[in-house]
């Protein structure tokens, strides 16, 4: 089989502006407060924690929680503001829901298997789960009741991360199989865009909607920016066929016409761009198709490689390294910060000034989980972080 060749990742220069030293667990997820210089990460050990910035210019820990409604480690964590509801996915296989102010449990279901994708439609009250299975199951969500809506499934690989479009009704699943897949979930023809562009597996997507890009990371650190302006094509079907569909012979499995025509079976293999079962003679060519989102070099037959045009090669993603093994990434469009967790206890923020296929990264912020935890008992999340918030104004006067 020919060596494929891979783009070149782009490299970026970090420029660290502080640490604070880190925490004896991995850090599965961690996302921007919104309008505050904060985080909210979420570690293996089971602990939500709120990271304010002090006047110092150092990140401590502000809210600490752990998570009882789990008995393994949560994986997924998700807030959903309009329903003042806290969504959590653990690796018990059970998916529940919290009331934010409260902190009593709404409801949960049993997932088929652990789930790694959590994603929340506020219009419909749909959520999105996926596992390891690699089944994606959306649920309806009531405040204290779900009901199961449909269930799919299309890679064959676990699903490792989701990613939801409510204004383009579509839904971007990461698997292990190196894939993603867009869904189109309101067109209701059960469209399926796939993308290929990575090399190990998609640990985590997000979309960026003001510029039309989705954000993906694998577990190589590798960050992949697509451009999803571009009106893309599915992937044909692979055809069945005894013989090669260009040269009529037969495959090695195909006896009788091995003994009839007095030769050889052959290996099949299929063009990526026609899907026809092919012989390895008539697909001695490669070629990118970026539109039907194969960004690397793949088999296609002889006669689609001559079809081809430069401009279907030319690409529509752009490749980093971030030197960092990524598990998780959260986007805040209205910043422009790319915030990655990794398995080295890190969480890297990048401010982009506009994030677009020259992305340039300005800055990182490289922050290390501490230790030292200042719990604060006997309020409500919300009123907590507002104590913090009275604190920070009353030590700046």
């Amino acid at each position: 089989m020919a060596a494929e060749i891979q783009p070149k990742a782009l490299t970026r220069k970090p420029v660290l502006l502080s640490k604070v030293e880190g925490s004896q667990d991995v850090v599965s997820m961690a996302a921007i407060v919104p309008k505050e210089d904060g985080v909210i990460s979420v570690s293996e050990d089971r602990t939500i924690r709120v990271w304010l910035k002090r006047e110092s210019g150092q990140y401590w820990p502000s809210i600490y929680h752990a998570m009882p409604s789990h008995q393994g480690r949560v994986i997924m964590i998700l807030f959903v503001l309009e329903m003042e509801w806290v969504l959590s996915t653990g690796q018990d296989k059970q998916f529940t829901w919290h009331c934010s102010e409260s902190g009593q449990r709404l409801g949960g279901y049993r997932t088929s298997a652990g789930a790694c994708g959590l994603q929340f439609d506020v219009e419909t009250r749909h959520v999105f789960i996926g596992d390891h299975s690699g089944q994606v199951t959306i649920l309806k969500l009531e405040q204290e009741n779900c009901s199961l809506v449909t269930t799919f499934k299309g890679h064959t690989g676990g699903v490792t991360a989701l990613c939801w479009d409510p204004v383009q009704r579509v839904l971007f699943s990461g698997s292990s199989d190196h894939s993603i897949i867009m869904w189109d979930i309101g067109g209701r023809k059960g469209t399926a865009i796939e993308l290929q562009g990575h090399n190990d597996k998609v640990q985590c997507v997000s979309y960026a909607p003001h510029t039309r890009q989705l954000i993906s990371c694998g577990a190589d650190g590798g960050i992949v920016i697509w451009n999803m302006d571009v009106e893309r094509q599915e992937t044909p079907e692979w055809l069945d066929s005894d013989s090669c569909q260009k040269c009529d012979q037969p495959f090695f499995w195909n006896f009788k016409q091995m003994w009839d025509s007095k030769k050889i079976g052959l290996r099949q293999h299929h063009c990526r761009k026609c899907g026809k079962a092919v012989c390895g003679k008539c697909s001695s060519k490669r070629s990118s198709i970026p539109l039907m989102g194969f960004e690397f070099e793949v088999r296609v037959c002889d006669t689609c490689h001559e079809s081809i045009t430069d401009e279907e090669r030319a690409p529509t993603a752009t490749f980093h390294d971030s030197k960092h093994n990524i598990v998780h990434v959260h986007f805040d469009a209205t910043r422009g910060w790319l915030l990655t967790s990794g398995t080295d206890k890190i969480i890297k923020a990048s401010a982009r000034s506009r994030l677009n296929i020259c992305t340039k990264t300005l800055f990182q912020l490289v922050l290390k989980i501490s230790e030292k935890l200042h719990a604060f008992q006997g309020s409500s999340p919300s009123q907590r972080l507002a104590k913090i918030r009275r604190r920070k104004k009353t030590h700046s006067r």
